[in-house]
């Protein structure tokens, strides 16, 4: 064998498929395979930004039913009622009305509020996240010895991530189909209406991202199993933990 032969079967052995976006739904039909293809590049941009768009898209769609207007429009009625029936026969009507007017104006600020929320800050909660978690990774990944790899990290994450957005389309249509814009994806749908629950940090596509994290950390050799598991299960238990205080502190 001559040393361009050589030369050409070594290359070839060494070669990695460029990521991009066509690799986006490996993350769900052969995770441990599209991780074995990531390197120290910034190759994930182009699925991070698919994520965005489509997450910003889902977000449009859910204002776009109406479903977020009506239920600032319900919280708003509540108060004039309320306002109404405490206050009807103890300020004069001229006072009345103005305070009435002055709630409808708030509703209306709101409905801006609620809107931006359901259509920018769901785009704006991924990015964050997965630039969060690649950063914590990577000082875990500094203190075990290892060489940390930002932009491999930032790849697990945004490839992990195509689950969360999966789940994120998932319950916009369940949003929709049910007229119910407080459904979600995790388990306290088990739960009574209207009560707090810890199922609320049981979500199987939050858990299914976590589980990916794991997989790629493991699959490039950014931790041990051992460390990829132990810190993968604490950041859940954070999670979960934030999630659940949330939810009994807002009822």
């Amino acid at each position: 064998m001559n040393v361009a032969s050589i030369t050409s079967t070594q290359a070839s052995s060494s070669f990695k498929p460029k990521l991009g976006v066509h690799c986006a739904l490996m993350a769900v039909t052969a995770p441990i395979a599209l991780f074995r293809r990531v390197d120290d590049t910034g190759a994930y941009g182009g699925t991070l930004f698919a994520l965005l768009l489509i997450s910003f898209v889902a977000g449009y769609v859910e204002v776009a039913s109406g479903l977020t207007d009506r239920t600032v429009d319900e919280q708003t009625e509540r108060r004039l009622a309320d306002l109404e029936l405490h206050q009807g026969g103890l300020i004069d009507r001229v006072e009345l009305t103005d305070r009435m007017e002055d709630i409808r104006k708030e509703g209306e600020f709101n409905k801006l509020l609620a809107r931006l929320g359901v259509i920018v800050a769901t785009p704006a909660y991924l990015l964050t996240s997965y630039l969060l978690i690649a950063a914590l990774f990577y000082a875990i990944v500094a203190m075990t010895g290892r060489k940390p790899e930002y932009q491999t990290l930032m790849s697990i994450c945004v490839f992990a991530g195509v689950i969360e957005v999966i789940g994120l389309v998932l319950r916009v249509a369940m949003v929709i189909y049910y007229k119910d814009p407080t459904m979600r994806t995790s388990l306290d749908l088990l739960a009574p209406v209207g009560e707090p629950s810890a199922l609320v940090a049981v979500d199987p596509f939050r858990t299914w991202f976590w589980i990916l994290v794991m997989t790629g950390l493991i699959v490039t050799r950014q931790l041990s199993k051992r460390v990829a598991i132990v810190s993968v299960l604490l950041f859940v238990l954070i999670a979960a933990g934030a999630r659940v205080g949330l939810s009994f502190s807002a009822a």
